[in-house]
């Protein structure tokens, strides 16, 4: 990594560019870091050099490279630089001319000027009581964030994996290799993509969230159906809606719907969510994940965002699209 990254300090134990894209480097976020230094997240202008600079004062990492899975921001931010030192081109530049285009896909740029007016270009919105705000991302950095595409585009993309025209089939499949940690645990998570299962079939697939943008990129390869949900709503849930539109197409293929004991919820009173509100560290992890009570709701709240949870017990509570979690 230092050969491409010299700014990075010597963590004192190899790091790969494969640490990075499976997310077990042990470098910290970006997003959070950003945040704990002052930064106000989708309002402040953020670049690459922003990024880069913090980086490179980290005087330690997480866990040694390869030891853990923690998805980390960083790593797709420092791969875009990686990108630009070594072909020269940004990785707008690079990705147009060598997988947008030719693909077809006119419409799917990385947006690394904040201030370029883009022709048909979505507002993210933020619910704000009875209305509505503006959230839209402040960025000049690119890989972890800002790309601009449409459904029309990513199925384009999509279709690249099932009958591959840029990359060869070598490449396709080596996207979809899982990752390994140093003890020899496979991970469920690949080259940017997530392996798993959805109802008794096998799925390939990816959420992403920025300010109040939401996406879902859901595949089911052995039945060669894809969908893409792209929503500019912070409180929309395009992973759910997702899975709701395979549901239609491939109800006789799939095993029946189980939602799981309990996860109908239950109501508590403000009181009771109270008591679970408040900055919590994860000593696993090294993760800090603040909790607030918010119309009525425990919210999960990120820098820019929030996620409303549902509770499954008093001291249990759950959201769709992560694991349960006691507080």
């Amino acid at each position: 990594m230092r050969l491409h990254v010299p700014e990075l300090a010597d963590f004192g134990a190899p790091l790969t560019i494969r640490h990075l894209v499976h997310h077990t480097s042990g470098l910290r976020d970006q997003w959070s870091l950003l945040s704990l230094a002052g930064w106000r997240y989708s309002l402040d202008l953020i670049t690459d050099d922003d990024v880069l600079e913090m980086v490179s004062r980290q005087k330690g990492l997480n866990f040694k490279p390869g030891d853990r899975h923690l998805y980390s921001n960083t790593g797709y931010t420092l791969m875009g630089i990686i990108v630009k030192r070594v072909s020269g081109q940004s990785l707008r530049e690079f990705t147009k001319a060598n997988l947008f285009d030719p693909l077809g896909m006119k419409n799917t740029h990385f947006r690394d000027d904040h201030a370029e007016i883009v022709k048909n270009m979505a507002y993210g919105y933020v619910p704000a009581g009875d209305a509505y705000r503006l959230s839209v991302t402040q960025f000049d950095t690119v890989g972890a964030t800002s790309l601009l595409t449409t459904v029309e585009d990513l199925a384009l993309w999509d279709k690249n994996f099932l009958d591959p025209r840029v990359g060869g089939e070598a490449l396709m499949r080596g996207l979809g290799e899982p990752g390994r940690l140093n003890d020899g645990e496979t991970l469920n998570y690949a080259f940017g993509l997530i392996n798993g299962a959805y109802r008794g079939l096998p799925i390939v697939e990816h959420s992403g969230g920025d300010a109040g943008y939401r996406a879902h990129f859901l595949r089911f390869p052995e039945q060669r159906f894809s969908v893409a949900c792209l929503c500019n709503l912070s409180t929309a849930n395009p992973s759910r809606l997702a899975r709701e539109v395979a549901e239609v197409y491939l109800a006789e293929e799939m095993s029946p719907a189980s939602a799981g004991p309990g996860f109908s919820g239950m109501t508590l009173s403000e009181e009771q969510l109270r008591r679970h509100a408040g900055l919590y560290w994860n000593r696993d992890g090294d993760q800090t994940r603040r909790f607030e009570v918010r119309e009525g709701k425990l919210r999960l709240v990120f820098p820019g965002d929030n996620i409303e949870l549902v509770a499954v017990a008093e001291d249990r509570f759950r959201h769709e699209s992560i694991p349960a979690v006691s507080l």
